[in-house]
């Protein structure tokens, strides 16, 4: 397991919270690190971070992710959540890298939002 792998799993998954996530570098739109089971391809990639963008647009719009038609419940310049029956998206960039999370009705979205969140200002911390 690598280190950005590891550091997905504790700061993320090991929070019971968060269902599936990834690293992903944006200069390249590689995937850097992944949860079990997330499949994101370039194209997939590149749609999620044009959606910071347009904040207001965005909100209007909502996210589509997964087969899914999320409605936004947050954008701006750095994170955008997402609301889906019982499923939640949440993204965040950092000046080099954006950060995916998903989580399932039987958690809490407060929590996963926050480990996001502070893995986001970590890498932020670092410049990345």
């Amino acid at each position: 397991m690598n280190q950005l792998q590891s550091l997905l799993h504790d700061a993320l998954i090991s929070t019971d919270n968060v269902q599936q996530c990834a690293i992903i570098r944006r200069k390249d739109l590689s995937v850097r690190a992944c949860s079990v089971g997330l499949h994101l391809y370039q194209d997939q990639v590149q749609l999620l971070l044009d959606l910071f963008r347009n904040p207001p647009q965005t909100r209007e719009e909502g996210i589509y992710f997964d087969d899914r038609q999320y409605k936004c419940v947050r954008a701006d310049k750095n994170s955008i959540y997402g609301k889906c029956n019982d499923k939640g998206l949440i993204l965040v960039r950092t000046a080099t890298l954006l950060l995916v999370a998903t989580y399932t009705e039987s958690m809490y979205p407060s929590v996963c939002v926050e480990a996001v969140e502070k893995l986001a200002d970590y890498f932020k911390e670092k410049g990345k």
